[in-house]
C-alpha cells in the first residue's frame, strides 16, 4: 500500500545506527549535541534542543515559556492533540482560531481573539506549508506575545529563502517515523535565545546540572525527556538527504498540481511562489457535495491500494475538550475536517506511484460524484 507518508531508512542511515549501539554510549554521549549542531546548523537557529518526542518538546517549550494557570494561548484546532495538550496540562485554556482552507491559522482573526490573559499565540505550519508568519510576528510583537510555533510538519519549509524554525521565539520539530526526517521518535525545539536553550536542556534532565567530580545538582524541576545517542545518530543521517527527500516530495506534489489543476471536485493546498513546503502531507479539500460518501470515497481508496488519511478532526471535538471547555464550533475548521484526505506523497514514491495515485483518486472521486446524502 503507498502511504500518505513513510520514512526512507538507506545503508547509510543503518550503519551510522550500528556504528552507536557498537559504541560505549547509547545515552547522554556526543551525538545528541553532534545532531543538535546539525539542525541548528540547518535551520539557522542559534540553539536546538532534541526531545524524545514532539510532544516533550512541545511540553518542555510551553513550560520554561512560562505557561500556566488561566493563560490564554491562541492556537489552531486543525492540528494533533499534542500542540494543545502540553499547555492545557499546565493550566492554560486554549482559544481557538478558526483556520483557512489550505489549514493554516486565519492570521487575520487572531487579533480579535487576544485578551488581557492571553499569553502566546501556538500557529502550526499544516502539511509542512509554513503560516503567514511574517504578519504573526507583528501582531505578536505589538501585543507583547510570545511566539511559539508548531512546526512539526515543516522542517525543510521556507519563507523567502529562510528556513521555518528562525522566526519565533521557539520552533517544535517532530521527528516522527512518518515525518520529513526520522528519529524513529523523536522532537526538538530551536530557538535564538540563550535563556530558553539552558532552561530547555534542563527541563529535559531532571533540572539537575553537574557540578564536581561526582556531585550533582536539582536547580529546578525537570523530567526524563531526553534523546537516546542511537536516535541522534540517525537524524543527523537523515538530515543530510533531507533536500532530496523534500525535493522528491514537491517534484510528485508538482505533478498532482497539474493533473488536479481543473478538477471542480475537490481544491488542493496552493503553495506560493516565495515559500518552499516540505511536502510532509498533501492533503486535497472535496467539495461539499462529497461530504456525506467521504467515509465511501476514503474505504475505496484505501482498497485499492492508497493509504490515505484525514488530517484532523478539530481538537475542539475530542471529549476530552468538549467536556472541559464545552462545545466550540469554527465555520471553517468544522468544514475542513469534512472535506479533507491526506493522499500519498512521500520520498519513497515513483513517479508512476504518483501517476496510480492520480489516476485511482480521479476515479473513485469521480464515481461518487453525484451520490448525494441519505438520512
Amino acid at each position: 500500500m503507498l502511504s500518505y507518508s513513510r520514512q526512507l531508512i538507506d545503508e547509510e542511515d543503518i550503519r551510522v545506527v550500528s556504528e552507536v549501539l557498537r559504541s560505549d554510549f547509547l545515552a547522554q554521549g556526543p551525538r545528541v549535541a553532534e545532531f543538535e549542531s546539525d539542525l541548528a546548523d540547518y535551520t539557522g537557529a542559534k540553539y536546538a534542543v532534541a526531545f524524545n518526542s514532539a510532544t516533550s518538546a512541545l511540553r518542555a517549550a510551553y513550560s520554561v515559556a512560562g505557561i500556566g494557570e488561566g493563560d490564554a494561548i491562541i492556537t489552531s484546532p486543525i492540528s494533533f492533540v499534542a500542540t494543545s495538550n502540553m499547555f492545557v496540562d499546565l493550566g492554560a485554556i486554549p482559544i481557538w482560531c478558526d483556520v483557512k482552507l489550505d489549514g493554516n491559522i486565519n492570521e487575520n482573526q487572531i487579533e480579535k481573539l487576544i485578551t488581557p490573559n492571553t499569553k502566546a499565540i501556538v500557529p502550526v505550519d499544516f502539511a509542512g506549508k509554513p503560516v503567514e508568519i511574517e504578519c504573526i510576528i507583528e501582531i505578536a510583537a505589538k501585543h507583547n506575545l510570545l511566539l511559539i510555533q508548531d512546526a512539526s510538519h515543516a522542517l525543510g519549509s521556507s519563507v523567502k529563502g529562510k528556513k521555518v524554525g528562525s522566526f519565533a521565539d521557539m520552533t517544535i520539530f517532530s521527528f516522527h517515523a512518518i515525518k520529513p526526517i526520522t528519529t524513529g521518535e523523536g522532537g526538538a525545539v530551536v530557538t535564538n535565545n540563550e535563556e530558553y536553550a539552558k532552561a530547555l536542556r534542563l527541563y529535559r534532565s531532571h533540572g539537575m546540572v553537574k557540578k564536581q567530580l561526582w556531585n550533582s545538582d536539582m536547580v529546578s524541576m525537570g523530567y526524563n525527556l531526553r534523546m537516546t545517542e542511537v536516535a541522534a545518530a540517525l537524524g543527523s543521517s537523515q538530515l543530510k538527504k533531507l533536500e532530496r527527500f523534500i525535493d522528491t516530495r514537491n517534484e510528485i506534489a508538482a505533478y498532482f498540481d497539474a493533473r488536479f489543476e481543473s478538477e471542480k471536485l475537490f481544491l488542493t493546498q496552493k503553495i506560493e511562489s516565495n515559500t518552499r513546503s516540505s511536502r510532509h502531507l498533501y492533503p486535497i479539500i472535496l467539495n461539499p457535495e462529497l461530504h456525506c460518501p467521504k467515509e465511501d470515497i476514503f474505504t475505496e481508496l484505501q482498497e485499492r491500494g492508497l493509504g490515505v488519511q484525514v488530517h484532523y478532526k478539530p481538537i475542539y471535538q475530542n471529549s476530552f475538550y468538549i467536556q472541559k471547555f464545552g462545545r466550540v464550533a469554527l465555520p471553517v475548521a468544522n468544514d475542513f475536517y469534512l472535506s479533507e484526505i491526506s493522499i500519498p506523497c512521500n520520498q519513497t514514491m515513483s513517479m508512476d506511484d504518483a501517476k496510480y495515485v492520480a489516476d485511482t483518486l480521479l476515479d473513485v472521486v469521480h464515481k461518487y460524484n453525484h451520490r448525494g446524502c441519505s438520512f
